[in-house]
C-alpha cells in the first residue's frame, strides 16, 4: 500500500496533516523534504499519482504471484452479466 500524506517538518519533528487509518505498528515510511517555493503543486500531485499507480501495479503483481487471480473469461462473463442486468 502506498498512502501519501502531507506534513510539515518543524523543530525536529514531522507533523502530519492527517493520520492515515489502518496502519500497523512500525509501518515503513518514505519522507521527502521539499524546498519551499521550488515545487509546482500540480507537478507534485502528478508525481504522487504516478507513485500510487506504481504501487497499484506492484500490488497486482503480488496478487498474481500469490495465485489470487481468476481466468479472464470468468471476468468477461461477469461483466457481460452486469451489463445485461443494468440494461433490464
Amino acid at each position: 500500500m502506498l498512502r501519501t500524506v502531507e506534513g510539515v517538518y518543524h523543530n525536529g519533528q514531522i507533523e502530519l496533516a492527517e493520520l492515515p487509518q489502518n496502519l500497523s505498528d512500525r509501518t515503513q515510511v518514505l519522507v521527502t523534504f521539499i524546498e519551499p517555493n521550488k515545487v509546482d503543486a500540480s507537478k507534485l500531485r502528478q508525481l504522487i499519482d504516478q507513485l500510487e499507480t506504481i504501487a497499484g501495479i506492484q500490488q497486482g503483481f503480488e496478487e498474481l504471484n500469490a495465485g489470487q487471480t481468476r481466468p479472464i473469461g470468468d471476468f468477461i462473463q461477469e461483466m457481460q452479466q452486469m451489463v445485461e442486468f443494468c440494461w433490464c
